[in-house]
């Protein structure tokens, strides 16, 4: 084959990368497998993928260039060869409470179009269709379909003036900036309680509306707008990014209903005046995908036959890839991050582009073996346009989709970043690789656990569920599995509603990192690290922050120096002062054990355990590490290197130690290779073991196989789901026609 058949990477040291070289089969489908953290991610994504879309950047203006997204120079010597890259990742779209599945995928504006041209009675031209635009959305609720009244009584503490902490809600407390926009007013007595107020200074703090103040003391910058409390926490707080961070706080004050104009269809009542069929665009927007399907093939038009066959076309797409369940209204927040990526997919699939470079984060996550057969017959689709399709992916129901495979170890972290394999899949089942012994190897079914207690659930009627009754052992370990879509994480809402305990949730909600974040600060240990270092050397423990005092004073405790090269990627060099340590030469001159600050924090987790033996307090948190698989990792890594798999089980490895609770957990094997996911079983099991209740929602066979009862939901997805197929032991569903995911595991044995 001639040389620019093959991606040719040379040289490539992007984290923990071992200057390995590689070519790539192009127009195939490579799968790239490993341990979670041995460096696919810094191959395929941080190297391949971060170079062909900096280097398409570079195609455009510079004015435009400074406009787009920076993907950064990758650690890699040159890649030949190198297609264009379209990267579909897991990422959940935002959380903008106006975007839709509709609008979204643009399936709404093509809607609009069809009502504006053929809709009767004639009401206007496509924007009149829209519940995002002044000429189409409801008056009352903006678009929204609902209306958030905040009770001021859960805002405000009646009793109490604004010096002693009247305004209860959260970053409202005296002497906060929030605090100030009503304490240096001028409006109010900061010393009289609120129940004293009259009318019109009780209506000026609650409900006043955006406003500059006549006569206001020097203290207050004319330049603000004074705004009160109720329509200010709607504005600043629940309608912005902010709210994300304070779901709890919000849910507790505001009391949420739908829109009594529009009835929750978002739109003004003269846009619904206009049918096709005796239908209206609200209507149409809450059907599922499959129904539209059956709407579009009901008109019969010439004006709107072209128009008709792009939105089936479309609309035919998304169904194809197993998601016909869903509405067109649906929130894009509310889906998961497979179904996001499922969506993205199928954006492509009638795309007539050719030579590019398809790179997939793992598209099993989130899917029933069930849906991974759809995904591959999608990814097929794709190749045989034309286009090189490369897979990072651990499941062992999609990686026989390869042509190639490529597995990157042998060990995560620093002792990972080699090639281990490079070959066919059947070649990988005659090696001698961890994957490759893995694949092999049937689901083994674990003797189940008696138990005589269990959460009752009856008449749920959650989302898709319908009057269902399902029981759940206590202290044991239990499995909700069932296709994407079917109403397992409904069925965990109602668990949650009958729980009369605390209960630890633990969802697939990323961490919050940034580049000053490490296990140290996430564990909360490097307080207790500095503390040691403090005490051994009589100095202030705040010289061993280098958020703080001991700081290198060139890079500010980075580590790192970046410059920002306007229209070019910044450039970012290790700190050459510190030379990556972080702190300051006053700082590391004290030791503790013959060791300064820099040198433990670049330890391995295992490492710190045995140096940490004799304080409970820090060795305990990182035990915990360790159980979870997560003992290579050093103390002072960046968190924002850790692959998707590692954070999950960072967030895992903080609840442990607890006995009596019930643990929640969604997906725990997202992101892991199959040798992590076996000790993600025996931690499962210890924790039963130790007087808790384990309750999964999961897909991985390995897992549902090891549990002591199974709860299958299905058969289908949306409303062709919510029903209970099958509850009982693992082992048994094999024997039941039912359970669609006894069936699999039945398949999955069978051809091993």
């Amino acid at each position: 084959m001639a040389e620019r058949d093959f991606i040719d990477v040379k040289d490539a040291h992007q984290n923990n990368l071992q200057h390995l070289n590689i070519k790539i089969k192009k127009h195939k489908i490579t799968v790239f497998t490993g341990l979670s953290g041995a460096g696919k991610s810094s191959l395929v994504f941080d190297t391949i993928a971060a170079e062909s879309r900096r280097e398409l950047n570079e195609t455009f203006p510079s004015f435009t260039q400074q406009y787009l997204p920076k993907y950064g120079l990758p650690d890699v010597g040159k890649i030949n060869n190198l297609p264009v890259a379209i990267v579909i990742q897991q990422k959940k779209v935002g959380k903008n409470p106006r975007s839709t599945l509709a609008t979204y995928t643009g399936i709404y504006s093509l809607i609009r179009l069809l009502f504006a041209r053929v809709g009767k009675p004639w009401v206007g031209y496509s924007d009149t269709f829209s519940f995002n635009l002044p000429q189409g959305m409801c008056d009352k609720c903006q678009g929204l379909g609902y209306i958030d009244n905040i009770n001021p009584d859960k805002i405000i503490d009646y009793d109490k003036s604004l010096n002693e902490g009247a305004i209860t809600f959260t970053s409202f407390g005296p002497g906060t900036w929030r605090w100030k926009r009503y304490g240096y007013t001028g409006l109010f007595d900061n010393d009289k309680k609120i129940k004293d107020y009259s009318e019109h200074e009780l209506y000026m703090l609650l409900y006043a509306p955006q406003q500059h103040l006549k006569d206001a003391p020097k203290i207050w910058r004319k330049s603000i707008l004074y705004e009160g409390v109720v329509p200010r926490i709607k504005r600043s707080i629940i309608e912005s990014k902010e709210g994300q961070h304070h779901k709890k706080a919000i849910a507790e004050i505001v009391n949420r209903t739908v829109c009594d104009k529009c009835g929750g269809s978002k739109l003004r009542p003269a846009v619904l005046t206009c049918k096709i069929n005796d239908q209206n665009i609200a209507d149409i927007l809450k059907l599922d995908l499959i129904h539209v399907l059956k709407f579009l093939s009901s008109i019969d038009i010439p004006l709107v036959k072209n128009l008709i066959r792009e939105l089936s076309t479309k609309i035919q797409s998304l169904v194809d890839l197993g998601l016909g369940y869903l509405t067109l209204d649906r929130s894009t927040d509310t889906l998961s991050g497979g179904e996001t990526q499922r969506i993205k997919i199928a954006k492509y699939m009638n795309s007539s582009l050719s030579d590019m470079v398809y790179i997939l984060d793992e598209p099993s996550v989130g899917l029933h073996p069930v849906d991974i057969k759809l995904i591959s017959n999608a990814l097929k689709k794709l190749k045989d346009k034309g286009n090189t399709i490369l897979v990072v992916e651990h499941n062992p129901e999609l990686i026989p989709i390869a042509d190639y495979v490529v597995e990157i170890g042998p060990k995560p972290g620093k002792k990972g970043g080699n090639v281990t394999f490079q070959g066919s899949y059947s070649e990988l089942l005659e090696s001698n690789t961890i994957t490759g012994k893995l694949l092999k190897e049937p689901l083994q079914f674990n003797q189940t656990r008696d138990f005589d207690q269990t959460i009752d659930l009856q008449n749920v009627n959650i989302h898709n569920l319908q009057n269902v009754n399902v029981k759940i052992p206590l202290n044991a370990e239990t499995v909700i599995s069932g296709i994407a879509g079917s109403g397992k994480s409904s069925l965990i809402d109602a668990v949650k509603r009958n729980l009369k305990t605390d209960y630890v949730d633990l969802s697939q909600d990323a961490v919050g990192v940034n580049i000053r974040s490490t296990p140290a600060t996430y564990l909360d240990i490097l307080n207790d690290i500095r503390k040691l270092f403090g005490d051994a050397n009589n100095v202030s423990r705040q010289l061993f922050s280098y958020n703080g005092k001991g700081k290198c004073p060139l890079c500010k405790g980075r580590g790192v120096q970046i410059t920002n090269m306007s229209f070019m990627d910044p450039v970012i060099q290790i700190c050459e002062k510190c030379h990556g340590k972080r702190y300051s030469d006053e700082a590391l001159q004290y030791k503790y054990n013959g060791k300064d600050i820099s040198e433990v924090l670049n330890m391995s987790i295992a490492d710190a355990i045995i140096f940490f033996d004799d304080h409970g307090e820090i060795s305990d948190k990182l035990i915990n590490m360790q159980r979870v698989g997560l003992d290579y990792l050093s103390l002072g890594q960046s968190l924002d290197t850790l692959s998707g798999g590692e954070v999950q089980r960072l967030k895992l490895a903080v609840q442990l130690n607890q006995t009596g609770t019930v643990y929640l957990l969604d997906e725990p094997t997202a992101g892991l290779h199959m040798k992590d996911v076996s000790i993600m079983n025996n931690l499962f099991n210890d924790l039963v073991n130790a007087g808790n209740t384990v309750i999964i929602v999961e897909h991985n066979l390995s897992v549902i196989s090891k549990a002591d009862w199974m709860i299958d939901v299905g058969p289908k997805a949306g409303r062709y789901g919510g029903k209970i197929l099958y509850s009982g032991t693992p082992k048994d569903a094999l024997n039941d026609l039912n359970s669609v995911t006894g069936q699999s595991m039945k398949n999955y044995n069978q051809i091993r």
